[in-house]
């Protein structure tokens, strides 16, 4: 286990430098905001006759000032302690001195007091680099790194007890509590870039029916004499969101609680909205299904199923456009439901939304897009 451990960290590609492909050493960020070890890219540059970046490519007029990056540098040190964890959990299964236990324990609970101290101040240094206070940030910075634990933690080392539920115990809950904390930091990040979405009354099936706020649909049970627009689904009961995205990152929710069929995500502007509609990447749907109530499937041509420990009441949808990443989360839970990655995208997406039909009842409650609780969103 603590080589898998090792080997996840350096297959981790956010730990990664892109010069020399292991893990940071020293990482800094760049004005364009890509990371490198520093010694990798100070040698780089010093090396060339202009100031370039190696990832993007963009070229610097004066050599930037580089930046160490704490986030990264605090995820690597709550990374190493974590292999320490898996050190001293495997050297408990040589049962030999029962008194080795307690010195396990208190190391374990020294090492789950730097890890929390670290999240919370990696926590902190994130929400001081989106302010715009430069000076304010700059004073904090250096303070908060300050304070970073400097004791030689490597030296822990612990003799092999007889008696170990104890300590396993107490390992599984930090491994369990920390991936929770991560998962949950990761959708925090990802809700910065939540966006307002609006139902598109012009894509709307006949039998949809919306509300005038936009915010929610279902089906009904009338057929609605509308226009046979080139825009307007008349094969499936579905609705766009009538914002489309280009570029850069955008997120949103939508409540599904009470619902056994829906079908959510993203789509391009130019799918097929009359005939047969196949959901798959390939057919320009990036979309996540729910049927006949506990039935989870991604359309991913072929269709993968999905086994989920519960249902999701509340779904949220990430797209990077650039980096061809859309991904769908249980937003109550920060559970990821599913990745479509490697995306290609070359034209407009715009937030796809299906109630399916009402099943005698079961399935008549709307799906609603609801406000994300995040006070800074990215600006579109």
């Amino acid at each position: 286990m603590y080589m898998s451990a090792a080997s996840n960290l350096r297959s981790n590609d956010q730990f990664l430098c892109s010069i020399c492909l292991d893990v940071f050493t020293n990482p800094v960020s760049t004005s364009c905001g890509h990371n490198f070890c520093k010694d990798c890219i100070t040698k780089q540059w010093d090396n060339m006759d202009s100031c370039q970046c190696p990832k993007c490519k963009e070229v610097f007029k004066t050599r930037p000032v580089l930046q160490v990056n704490t986030s990264i540098s605090e995820s690597q040190m709550i990374q190493k302690r974590r292999l320490k964890i898996f050190e001293i959990r495997e050297s408990l299964k040589i049962k030999q001195q029962k008194t080795a236990e307690k010195q396990a324990e208190d190391a374990i609970k020294h090492l789950e007091k730097q890890i929390s101290e670290l999240m919370k101040r990696s926590s902190e240094v994130e929400q001081l680099s989106s302010s715009e206070e430069h000076l304010h940030f700059l004073q904090s910075f250096w303070t908060l790194k300050a304070a970073l634990p400097t004791d030689d933690w490597m030296e822990i080392c612990v003799r092999p007890p007889s008696y170990e539920r104890t300590v396993e115990r107490a390992v599984s809950q930090l491994e369990e509590m920390l991936t929770e904390n991560m998962k949950k930091t990761k959708l925090k990040q990802i809700k910065k870039f939540a966006v307002d979405v609006t139902l598109d009354p012009g894509t709307a099936h006949p039998n949809l029916i919306l509300t005038d706020d936009g915010k929610q649909v279902k089906v009904g049970d009338v057929w609605k004499n509308l226009p046979d627009s080139p825009q307007r689904f008349f094969s499936a009961p579905c609705v766009l969101g009538k914002q489309s995205f280009s570029s850069g990152r955008f997120y949103f929710e939508v409540l599904v609680k009470g619902k056994t069929c829906w079908t959510l995500g993203v789509v391009r502007e130019s799918i097929n909205r009359k005939g047969g509609i196949k959901v798959s990447p390939r057919h320009g749907y990036w979309t996540v299904v729910l049927r006949n109530g506990n039935e989870y499937k991604a359309g991913d041509g072929p269709s993968v199923c999905l086994h989920l420990r519960s249902g999701p009441e509340k779904v949220g949808v990430f797209v990077d456009y650039e980096e061809g990443l859309v991904s769908i989360y249980d937003a109550d839970t920060a559970v990821l439901i599913f990745s479509f990655t490697g995306c290609f995208f070359t034209e407009k997406l715009h937030p796809y939304f299906c109630p399916c039909l009402n099943d005698r009842g079961k399935n008549s409650a709307p799906l609603i897009i609801c406000p994300v609780s995040q006070t800074e969103r990215t600006k579109h």
